[in-house]
């Protein structure tokens, strides 16, 4: 251990350890007593500023300002000059397999299916186990994926997806299934661009296959919990009248789940909108599995092409927003039914 580098760090570790708690205190104290030299009329408009001044200076200062710049840059050239749309034209040009549209078209495969997959399976999970002695013990292994990182998630499936050449061992789960069950030769998983039944490609599937294992406890859980808000006496009485188990699935669970079904729908589309973290560490966007956010990221730092980055950002941007608002509504819709 370098003690004289400790030593010279060692007053500014002080100073975040002490200064940052020290400082936050001296905020709220401060803060309060500011409050209650107020009229008592004019507290309860004051305060909740004084809380909530901090984020959204927060808020302003990272997220508000960059978006600004963001979209100024991508009005401009590399040198600052005002160009107009042209980094849009330049992006959304070469229609249908130029420019930013294999990214596009990738991203409507990830906003189908993946919002499709992890709701289907999470809603499934959520009304097979519940209410079943060993519920805690699966919900807890389903929803073990959401601990790790997306590196992790990418490193456990590029070892099921991995691919010999036919007539070697295959060490890759799925090829080892699909050799020794099916006895079909091996496939290279995330490199095979053949689409299935015309809709989407194999390699497209399989990175929207690990992404909906590590998010579909997320979906199960909160589906799960509005499925224990249904009440019991409800589907008691549904029983009592004759229905079967797939009749009140339809008629009574479903229906009510609904809001919560939506909000989460709607919070899994964005998720899909800006994908990134799956694709840059299993493809980097190879193969014509790009996606938006993995476009920007190239555009940005391996081609330095700032303006074009700006320009792929406000798109995705724009895709995000309505979806953004549309969830808030839906969970306003859901809290103000409770």
């Amino acid at each position: 251990m370098d003690w004289n580098l400790l030593l010279t760090d060692l007053p500014t570790l002080i100073a975040v350890i002490v200064g940052v708690p020290a400082v936050l205190a001296a905020y709220i104290v401060g803060g309060e007593f500011l409050v209650r030299r107020l009229p008592d009329k004019n507290r309860p408009q004051v305060r909740p500023w004084i809380w909530v001044g901090p984020a959204l200076l927060l808020v302003t200062g990272f997220l508000v300002v960059p978006a600004i710049g963001t979209l100024i840059s991508s009005f401009q050239d590399r040198q600052g000059n005002f160009v107009g749309l042209s980094n849009f034209a330049s992006q959304l040009g070469g229609f249908p397999t130029g420019g930013a549209w294999i990214a596009i078209r990738d991203n409507l495969f990830w906003l189908i299916f993946y919002t499709l997959f992890v709701l289907a399976f999470g809603l499934a999970l959520a009304v097979l186990f519940d209410r079943v002695p060993y519920e805690n013990i699966v919900k807890s292994l389903i929803f073990m994926p959401m601990a790790i990182s997306s590196v992790a998630l990418v490193v456990i499936w590029k070892f099921m997806y991995a691919y010999q050449p036919p007539g070697q061992p295959q060490t890759g789960t799925l090829n080892f299934i699909l050799n020794t069950v099916f006895h079909q030769d091996p496939r290279t998983w995330i490199q095979d661009e053949t689409p299935l039944l015309g809709l989407i490609p194999l390699n497209n599937l399989a990175l929207i296959a690990a992404a909906v294992w590590g998010i579909v406890g997320f979906s199960m859980v909160i589906l799960s919990a509005a499925l224990k808000g249904i009440p019991g006496d409800l589907l008691e009485a549904a029983r009592v009248d004759g229905a079967g188990e797939i009749t009140i699935f339809r008629r009574v669970i479903f229906p009510l789940m609904m809001p919560t079904v939506v909000v989460v729908g709607t919070t899994l589309v964005i998720f899909a909108l800006k994908a990134f973290d799956v694709v840059y560490a299993m493809t980097a966007g190879n193969y014509d599995t790009d996606v938006l956010a993995n476009r920007m990221y190239k555009l940005l730092y391996f081609s330095s092409d700032t303006p074009g980055a700006s320009a792929v950002a406000v798109v995705l941007l724009l895709t995000v927003i309505p979806v953004l608002i549309f969830n808030l509504r839906q969970f306003r819709a859901v809290e103000a039914r409770r």
